[in-house]
């Protein structure tokens, strides 16, 4: 099914399933005469209350988020863990509300039989879709193309596990290989199409739209050419995992029945995450700026007094999709602090680093002024570090996928930045990379708010790195 087509069919069955169960609780409440009423609510604007109420919680779980062989029992886990803890915090306002008005009521913990509604009829309407939807794809309503890349018994245990269950919706059309001596082979009537280098006219003449990764351990040079081949062609590109540690360690992965698969290309914020995170860009910087600025004033004239130079610096930094801007920090160092060796890391204890500077850059408060960057939009306050044109292209020859991290907005904080500290050497840098990566895999506003709230206590507790 159409993945917009797919969304749509689920909001549909959840807005019918929401509002059935909030029918049944309110029946049960409030016309069934079995409990006591303080007030009688007012049927439809309640109902209307609560169902934008659960579309905000499951947008906030990403249980509209478009999953590949997603099965029914793991959408039904989520489902349970997103409604209790969604119970829960309707509990809590509840007690609340009574609390604050003096009311003694025993009968707020009906709502946990609410609970037992919604769970109930959600998970039938979500079973109902995707049975329905398992059904056409095993009559060939809606199946897709694929292609195995990879000719070794890796990539022949993914094709007999999808010939073995057509409710996965995959038809393999053959194999892609990375060398000659196995261009007129075939397993099970499915031959070999052709080399990688031709895979991208593959796609194209046999309408791929899923291209799964089943190489040997030795070919990972070849998996950075096919990534880049597919990436920004409409197919889903899935790796079976003995090449995982390539990519971060610790991305999602999806199960095809018994055969997790990684999904190295999923998809990133839907567009309404993407608009309330620039907009919470823009109301928390400027809210920084506006409540920082005595301590902008007190850092200012303590670098000033401590050496000769600017307070402020500006160094060209390489943004998403690979555009320049120029990032504003409080200076640290001395002026020319490269003048005689070139772009270098800095390490501990560096001699460049100024006694003021050691102080900023413990706790973190040099990165004040990239607020500025935040509200110009060449940053967002979460995401990958932001790196020199210089070093982007130095390491993107070292590390496969470096340049990954290019498809995002850099940040002021990160995951990686609060899990590790900052880069003295390649191996800094690809260790990370693969932080950076299960950012990128897994962003959302849920991933962002844990971010910047672990950074604060980072600041709080003065446990930075030096830069």
């Amino acid at each position: 099914m159409d993945k917009k087509i797919n969304k749509a069919v689920i909001l549909l069955i959840d807005f019918i399933t929401i509002n059935l169960a909030w029918l049944t609780f309110f029946y049960f409440r409030v016309e069934s005469g079995l409990f006591q009423l303080i007030t009688s609510p007012e049927m439809y604007i309640s109902m209307i209350v609560v169902y934008i109420y659960w579309l905000l919680v499951f947008f906030f779980v990403g249980m509209y988020r478009t999953w590949f062989a997603l099965s029914r029992f793991d959408e039904i886990s989520v489902l349970l863990k997103s409604t209790f803890f969604g119970v829960l915090i309707l509990f809590s306002i509840i007690f609340f509300d009574d609390f604050t008005h003096g009311v003694q009521s025993s009968n707020r913990y009906l709502i946990f039989i609410y609970w037992g509604f919604i769970f109930i009829y959600v998970s039938a309407g979500r079973i109902l879709v995707r049975s329905i939807q398992r059904n056409l794809l095993i009559r060939g309503i809606g199946r897709r193309n694929a292609i195995i890349v990879g000719f070794n018994k890796k990539s022949m245990e993914v094709a007999d596990e999808i010939l073995n269950h057509r409710g996965l919706g995959l038809d393999i059309l053959g194999f892609i290989e990375v060398s000659e001596d196995n261009l007129e082979k075939e397993y099970k009537g499915f031959r070999v199409l052709g080399k990688v280098d031709r895979i991208t006219d593959i796609i194209s003449n046999k309408e791929i739209r899923e291209v799964i990764i089943g190489l040997e351990h030795h070919d990972e040079d070849i998996l950075v050419e096919i990534i880049s081949k597919c990436e920004n062609r409409d197919v889903g590109i899935k790796i079976v995992p003995d090449l995982y540690d390539i990519l971060s360690g610790q991305a999602k992965t999806m199960q095809l029945y018994g055969l997790p698969l990684i999904d190295i290309n999923p998809q990133l914020m839907p567009e309404w995450e993407k608009k309330i995170k620039r907009l919470l860009d823009i109301i928390i910087a400027f809210i920084a700026i506006i409540f920082s600025l005595p301590l902008i004033i007190l850092v200012g004239i303590a670098i000033k007094i401590d050496s000769n130079g600017p307070v402020f610096y500006r160094q060209e930094r390489t943004g998403k999709d690979g555009k320049t801007f120029k990032i504003f920090k409080f200076r640290s160092m001395v002026v020319d602090a490269e003048k005689n060796t070139g772009p270098i890391w800095s390490k501990k204890d560096d001699p460049r680093v100024t006694r003021v500077g050691k102080i900023v850059r413990k706790v973190r408060i040099d990165e004040i002024p990239q607020m500025i960057n935040v509200l110009k939009g060449d940053m967002s306050l979460v995401g990958p570090r932001p790196e020199r044109p210089f070093f982007v292209e130095k390491l993107a020859k070292e590390i496969p996928y470096y340049k990954r991290r290019l498809k995002v907005k850099p940040g002021v904080t990160g995951w990686a930045q609060i899990k590790h500290k900052y880069d003295e050497s390649v191996e800094d840098v690809r260790e990370k990379l693969k932080y950076d990566l299960f950012y990128i895999e897994n962003m959302s506003l849920r991933m962002d708010f844990k971010i910047l709230f672990r950074t604060v206590f980072v600041v709080f507790f003065g446990k930075g790195h030096y830069d």
